[in-house]
């Protein structure tokens, strides 16, 4: 049903989204509460259980729907895979895909995407600094 009504699906998308965000959010709160700011200043825990937790529901959101087979997953699997887990961590959707590639046998790949992954999103991060440093 949500391919024939893209708005539909966007909707399930949207308020997926907002919601893992949120949740993210009171993640970080509850961690700098527990912990103190200083050490969650120090190492990003926040981040750390947020990419552990998403990728952990991920991972019983993908047997999940292995596991049921029948059915139209469609809407559930945007609500819950591409807006709430997304809007918490995209690490999860990375954690699938890894897991997909390593399945499947393709460990060049798997080894190429881990790596690309990390440089590209770190370096991007950089470029984006200095761009708004030397124009700021």
């Amino acid at each position: 049903m949500s391919s024939s009504f893209p708005l539909i699906a966007a909707l399930h998308v949207f308020i997926g989204g907002g919601a893992g965000a949120v949740l993210r959010w009171q993640l970080g709160r509850a961690m700098t509460g527990w912990l103190g700011a200083p050490m969650v200043t120090a190492f990003p825990f926040a981040t750390l259980a947020a990419n552990a937790i998403g990728s952990l529901a991920m991972g019983f959101l993908a047997g999940w729907f292995a596991r049921s087979g029948s059915g139209d997953t469609e809407q559930l699997r945007l609500l819950l895979g591409v807006g709430l887990l997304g809007g918490f961590t995209t690490f999860s959707a990375f954690s699938l895909e890894m897991v997909m590639l390593l399945q499947r046998g393709q460990y060049l790949f798997a080894l190429l995407y881990a790596i690309l992954s990390i440089a590209l999103g770190i370096s991007g991060l950089m470029v984006g600094l200095s761009v708004m440093r030397m124009v700021g």
